[in-house]
């Protein structure tokens, strides 16, 4: 089987930095306390948004409430879209940490720092010390790894453990390891395979097998696929993965055919979703997402390092074939949204690192250079926000992204600035971790700007009206609209009025869940003594003509909370 030197990649890296001091321990253990509190310290600064975050806060809570740790349901409707294993996580945070948004939002958040910390192992031992600590700062302020571990969605626990898999392979072929240690790691890599599986789905699974498929056929050696340890594998794979998808088949006869079908094969192969995009719609995200880091994608091509034998698969075609696969793959999917290629991000960190080794600091002044400019021309829009208000979107919501702009642009300009300097005096380890600290924490100051904007796609503000004037008995319905916030806010479910969408196949199940026409909630309406609606706006003007007896509690152009007291 072919494995390279790791003595030999660790003699490079250091020839690589001779001539630059180490870092002081003292200074690596604040830098790293700081990241932990930019990364952490204001998960519930900001609301909930619809409808990703609204969904999977509200599965998590469901599955909490109920105690059904097999059956998700979304607003107390059936729900097979996606397997369980964030939801379980994110059940257990509410149960020890309370019902609040810092639970709701902690596991995506811990699942890309663990991802950050992966990448720096990873690179430790396969390329030395101070190469580890340039990955985690690469990683750590790679601009989509940060903003999808700071918003509800699958992704980050996803890429979590297809990123496990990734390096343990890695450190399994090229890392030193040998005998019983590099099986471990092999079996590392087929128990985060199982955990992406039930993360996401079948992804989990053909993302890593598929990669290594495209980079043994590119380079004519199999030698990998010869050491994957595949009865023992398969056999950690399936304890772990599957009880769970025979339990709920068991229980729902309907499930297999939605979720393998309708979730997989239909979602890839056709537009039934309704989030298409063209074939090119996630290379501007992959450049915006690399930042600020995106100077130095030409230098990512695979290169042999040294120590590295001229044949065979080398680490670096790895991570290549890995990044190219995962941006292919899903820019040929008909079902399209921005987080999908998170899992290609990791890998290009670890790119990243590994070409900074030995790279000259006069190469990197230059890299510089194009974040400069874009947190420039950031700072030039900040003084133009009036310009997107509209009758939906009023100056209260933007003008505080424009302030956060003007001080995260301020904020990356002055960790350049030290980057420059630390240049100049041939100290690249040193200017890396002040360009990846000045980025991490302009892109923290922008987030947090963005809530005010965020709560226009949030029911917080709504439900804090509504909440005075409802008791625990009265009943709460969405008419032909949702917005997946509102459960959470609540803290109950809501019935559905003639709205489907994702719930279509809960309904079908549970049809007496829901209420299928406008007429049949008129009804339902003016026989209650007590009742509150969310609606958008042409169906509260709708009923208004009907002369229905409601009551505005908040509202605005999008949407209306009514109470019938």
């Amino acid at each position: 089987m072919l494995t390279s030197s790791p003595r030999s990649d660790r003699s490079a890296a250091v020839a690589a930095a001779a001539g630059e001091p180490a870092l002081p321990r003292g200074l690596l253990y604040l830098l790293f306390a700081v990241l932990v509190v930019v990364w952490f310290g204001d998960l519930a600064g900001r609301a909930l948004i619809d409808p990703d975050e609204g969904r999977y806060a509200t599965l998590a809570w469901g599955m909490a409430r109920s105690g059904d740790w097999v059956t998700p349901r979304l607003n107390g409707l059936i729900y097979f879209e996606k397997p369980p294993f964030q939801y379980w996580v994110g059940a257990i945070f509410f149960k020890l940490l309370g019902f609040n948004v810092f639970a709701a939002r902690l596991w995506p958040a811990l699942a890309s720092f663990l991802t950050v910390l992966m990448v720096g192992l990873t690179a430790s031992r396969l390329w030395g010390r101070d190469t580890g600590i340039r990955a985690v700062a690469v990683a750590a302020s790679m601009t989509w790894i940060f903003l999808n571990g700071h918003f509800l969605t699958l992704d980050a626990g996803l890429t979590l453990f297809l990123t496990i898999a990734l390096c343990a392979v890695l450190i399994a072929e090229y890392g030193g390891a040998a005998g019983p240690e590099r099986r471990r790691w092999i079996w590392l890599a087929w128990a985060a395979m199982a955990g992406a599986v039930l993360s996401k789905g079948l992804v989990g699974l053909l993302i890593p097998g598929a990669v290594l498929f495209v980079a043994s056929v590119w380079r004519r050696d199999f030698g990998l696929w010869r050491g994957m340890h595949w009865l023992s594998g398969l056999a950690i794979f399936l304890v772990l993965a599957a009880p769970w998808f025979v339990l709920v088949s068991m229980r729902n006869p309907s499930f297999a055919h939605f979720f393998f079908i309708h979730e997989h094969f239909e979602r890839y192969l056709t537009t039934v979703h309704e989030r298409t995009g063209a074939w090119w719609y996630f290379l501007p995200l992959f450049v915006l997402g690399m930042l600020p880091w995106t100077g130095r994608l030409p230098w990512l091509w695979p290169k042999r390092a040294a120590g590295e034998p001229g044949r065979g698969v080398a680490a670096g075609d790895l991570l290549v074939v890995w990044s190219a696969f995962v941006l292919l793959f899903f820019s040929a999917s008909g079902s399209k949204l921005p987080s999908y290629i998170l899992p290609m991000f990791p890998a290009i960190a670890l790119l990243v690192a590994l070409r900074l080794r030995g790279a000259p600091p006069e190469a990197l002044r230059w890299h510089l250079a194009l974040p400069v400019l874009l947190w420039l021309a950031a700072l030039a829009a900040s003084t133009q926000v009036g310009r997107v208000v509209n009758p939906w979107t009023p100056i209260e919501a933007v003008a505080p992204m424009g302030m956060g702009l003007r001080i995260g642009a301020l904020v990356f300009l002055v960790g350049a600035g030290l980057a420059a300097w630390a240049l100049r005096r041939r100290r690249v380890t040193l200017a890396v971790l002040a360009v990846s600290l000045g980025h991490l924490i302009a892109c923290a100051v922008v987030l947090q700007s963005h809530d005010a904007f965020g709560r226009l796609k949030s029911a917080a503000p709504l439900a804090a009206a509504l909440a005075p004037m409802i008791d625990a008995g009265t009943p709460v319905f969405a008419v032909r609209d949702y917005d997946q916030t509102l459960p959470f806010y609540l803290q109950r479910d809501v019935t559905l009025v003639d709205y489907e969408d994702e719930f279509t196949l809960g309904e079908g199940l549970e049809p007496d869940r829901y209420i299928p026409t406008l007429d049949a909630f008129e009804a339902r309406w003016r026989a209650l003594p007590q009742a509150a609606a969310y609606m958008n706006f042409p169906s509260f003007l709708e009923l208004q003509k009907r002369n229905l007896p409601m009551r505005v509690v908040l509202g605005d152009p999008r949407r209306v909370m009514v109470v019938k007291q």
